[in-house]
């Protein structure tokens, strides 16, 4: 697929615009991100983009990995360097200015409210991707239990995600899911 000037700059904006909106880290507007990308550009399809998410997420390193993947998968190397560059430059601006000016106020009313009202948002764009990363699986039999038992567990107890991840490896190279 050939990218004009217009698609070069629209994927840059749609990540500059998720820039802003990623509270929670960049995997937390991946809903809309697949929205824009999968259903809207059609550039990728939903397997190459819950494998670009799984490749970046399975790297050590920031859970934003998967912008560059994404961007590589929709236009190669350019397209991951665009769409790196559009996460990266509003929020990294905007964190430094509101971490200084924070730092400042940290004690006021208004700062602790934003503060506190900040966590909701955060727990719900979590939610939302992991729908939208689990709606592949819809049709793959104990994929649902598997997921299931993953949060369960997460919630009950203190074991390390890494050994419910190696499960579900596991369990999928086994075939059984």
């Amino acid at each position: 697929m050939s990218f004009s000037n217009a698609d070069w700059w629209a994927l840059f904006g749609h990540f500059l615009a998720m820039s802003m909106l990623a509270i929670g880290g960049a995997v937390a507007v991946a809903p809309e991100i697949h929205r824009y990308i999968v259903d809207q550009r059609g550039w990728i399809d939903d397997t190459q983009f819950s494998a670009a998410i799984a490749l970046a997420q399975a790297s050590p390193g920031p859970n934003l990995l998967f912008v560059p993947v994404i961007g590589y998968a929709v236009a190669g190397f350019g397209g991951a360097a665009v769409a790196l560059l559009g996460m990266l430059i509003p929020s990294t601006t905007l964190a430094l200015a509101a971490t200084r000016w924070g730092r400042k106020r940290r004690e006021s009313r208004g700062v602790r409210a934003f503060v506190a009202g900040m966590a909701p948002i955060t727990i719900g764009l979590l939610l939302s991707t992991g729908v939208v990363l689990a709606l592949p699986l819809a049709r793959v039999p104990g994929a649902w239990l598997l997921i299931g038992a993953t949060v369960a567990l997460s919630l009950a107890t203190r074991l390390s995600p890494v050994w419910l991840i190696a499960s579900g490896a596991l369990a999928g190279a086994t075939g059984l899911v």
